[in-house]
């Protein structure tokens, strides 16, 4: 895993990806973001999620039913009073959100995103 920090990031990219911190719902510009694409980890590059398995979860965060395969390792966190399982990116070892048990099928999980932390990529025609 690199843990090499983007020279290209914000102070406050950082914080959420490094400092596993939030940003506050209804911020982020990917929420509304519908074309086809890819999202992919704002430090490292690496592919994350296709646009097909976005949705909206009226959370206030970027939500997807399903990851690509083998891009995040995953942990417990406490720091709310409750577990969570909160995942990084395996390549860079960025924080990118949460994973609950809410979503819509075929899966019924929710990757709760912050959005701040996605770069979106739209398919080329």
């Amino acid at each position: 895993m690199t843990k090499e920090i983007n020279p290209n990031l914000t102070e406050q990219q950082k914080l959420v990806l490094f400092k596993e911190q939030t940003e506050p719902p209804g911020t982020s510009e990917l929420n509304h973001e519908k074309r086809e694409g890819s999202f992919h980890c704002a430090n490292c590059g690496e592919k994350l999620f296709d646009s097909k398995s976005k949705y909206e979860s009226g959370s206030g965060w970027p939500s997807f039913y399903e990851s690509l395969p083998d891009v995040f390792e995953t942990k417990t966190d406490y720091l709310i009073g409750y577990a969570r399982t909160e995942y990084h990116c395996k390549k860079c070892g960025a924080h990118h959100g949460h994973i609950f048990d809410d979503g819509p099928n075929p899966s019924g999980k929710r990757y709760c995103n912050n959005g701040i932390c996605l770069d979106f990529k739209p398919k080329k025609k």
